[in-house]
């Protein structure tokens, strides 16, 4: 361990995911020669996943809020609880590469300006995740749904373009929340995760703060993890498709305008109306539908 170096605090939430993370916990040891915390932050898991996490790591800060606190609330509790200067936000089915922290670390060490280091992202296939991207806007995310299909049919040229785009170091908007190094003075200073967004489209709220606050983000092909995408999101889709949703609406009313706002609910409640016509048809039960079209028609307050 190099102790003259600044330390990472790496917090992560889990939630029903005790395998997943016991890995990743085993992976941050290797990615890193630094001093090095670990906070995890279950919530309310019922697979035991913090009793295994104590038996197996007794150096590694457990926090139980007996909730579902969400991905901000948690994430936020254990930024508080930690000390160092650089925070590591991982997912709990995340595994960090050997010297990948390391890596991050380096390049907030060599320009002060940066406040978000993002790796490289790769699905447990071996495929990489398109981890970064630009400000959220109908435009782009109507390219970026077209860009996500291709890549899930596993399109030659949308590989390349991929693969392309991860050689080299990018300032994007955003970088995903599934794993970045930050530092915390920084994440303090604007406020950390809006606990508002309980899942999905805090990490792209929390890198615009950070730009508007005159701080850059930051993608490099540096560092490389593995994302085993999607495991808490296993136990209940249909109320994780809900809150993204739910999120991608309380985004746009913070930050994109009443116009793009309108888009997005009217293109939610065609959804939510045709869903209910094919459920209708199939005489299955329509409730998401009902909770989508409320979403869309009477969304949350900000």
């Amino acid at each position: 361990m190099n102790a003259n170096l600044p330390g990472v605090s790496a917090v992560i939430v889990s939630y029903n995911t005790k395998i997943d993370t016991l890995r990743c916990l085993a992976s941050l040891h290797d990615a890193t020669a630094r001093p090095l915390e670990i906070v995890l932050v279950d919530n309310d898991s019922t697979d035991e996943t913090a009793a295994a996490v104590r038996d197996a790591y007794p150096d590694v800060i457990v926090i139980e809020p007996h909730e579902n606190l969400g991905f901000s609330r948690a994430n936020n509790l254990g930024l508080r609880r930690a000390r160092h200067p650089y925070a590591l936000i991982i997912n709990s089915d995340a595994e960090a590469r050997p010297g990948a922290i390391d890596a991050l670390a380096q390049l907030l060490d060599e320009r002060p300006r940066v406040a978000i280091a993002a790796p490289r992202t790769f699905n447990s296939d071996g495929r990489l995740q398109l981890s970064f991207g630009p400000p959220l806007t109908p435009l782009r995310e109507l390219r970026r749904l077209f860009q996500d299909r291709a890549l899930r049919a596993r399109q030659a040229a949308a590989r390349d373009r991929l693969e392309k785009m991860c050689r080299e170091e990018r300032r994007p908007a955003w970088v995903s929340g599934s794993c970045f190094l930050a530092r915390a003075q920084v994440l303090t200073a604007v406020g950390l995760f809006d606990e508002k967004f309980f899942l999905y489209e805090e990490d792209v709220d929390l890198c615009l703060r950070v730009r508007r606050a005159g701080w850059t983000v930051v993608f490099t092909p540096t560092a490389d993890i593995v994302h085993h995408e999607g495991r808490s999101a296993a136990h209940d889709r249909r109320h994780v498709k809900l809150e993204y949703h739910r999120s991608h609406l309380r985004y746009y009313r913070k930050h994109n305008g009443p116009l793009a706002t309108a888009a997005l609910r009217l293109w939610l409640l065609g959804r939510a109306g045709f869903g209910w016509l094919a459920a209708l048809l199939r005489r299955r039960g329509r409730a998401f539908e009902r909770e989508l079209m409320r979403l869309a028609w009477k969304p949350d307050p900000l």
